[in-house]
């Protein structure tokens, strides 16, 4: 085999290399995909269990008594860009979080909160707080706040532990029935029956 021969296999391995480079390229810059939040179809797993993706957060009122206090302080560290903790603290960007624990929603009067947090009912409980700090934009469409959440249900309770810490001590821890209800509540859906095969006549 002459150096002719092997330059042309050559510029074939090349010429193949950059074609299917280019067309990884084109495809992800034509097709972007977006992640769903639900499932269109419960995706049943190989050993005939069906997945059910969960629409709203893991219960945290039975780690909230033993959450670590401190991990709640530094996840909370992420948030002093935008709200003060100090008792007779400022408001910033968002309103000062002092006694937020058991506090009526929306309830600062020296700060113009969004439409969405006016449109809350009911108090900063447990319930609430847990389900806002999940996904604040699920939980309150239309909410000037960014952030995204907290997805771990133990960052969750660390951080309503702490956040119990500043000024609202004397707000009770939840009961036992409390705990058990908010695990019923929260409990994912059952999947779906499975479809009987069916058998060709």
């Amino acid at each position: 085999m002459n150096s002719f021969e092997i330059n042309k296999i050559l510029g074939a391995i090349v010429l193949a290399v950059v074609t299917a480079l280019a067309a990884g390229f084109i495809g992800g810059f034509l097709v972007k995909p977006e992640m769903l939040d639900t499932d269109v179809v419960p995706i049943s797993g190989g050993n005939g269990v069906v997945i059910v993706k969960k629409t709203g957060p893991d219960p945290i009122m039975h780690l909230i008594a033993t959450a670590d206090i401190t991990q709640g302080q530094k996840i909370a560290k992420a948030c002093i860009a935008c709200h003060d903790f100090s008792q007779g603290g400022p408001n910033k960007t968002g309103p000062n979080q002092w006694g937020i624990v058991g506090d009526d929603i929306a309830a600062k009067a020296s700060f113009n909160y969004s439409d969405a947090l006016k449109a809350l009912e009911g108090k900063w409980d447990y319930d609430e707080l847990n389900h806002f700090l999940w996904k604040p934009k699920k939980h309150a469409p239309g909410t000037k706040m960014t952030y995204n959440g907290l997805r771990k249900p133990k960052d969750r309770a660390a951080v309503i532990a702490w956040l119990r810490q500043q000024g609202s001590s004397s707000y009770p821890l939840p009961t036992a029935a409390q705990i058990e209800d908010e695990k019923q509540r929260l409990a994912p859906p059952p999947p779906p029956p499975a479809e009987e095969p069916t058998t060709a006549e």
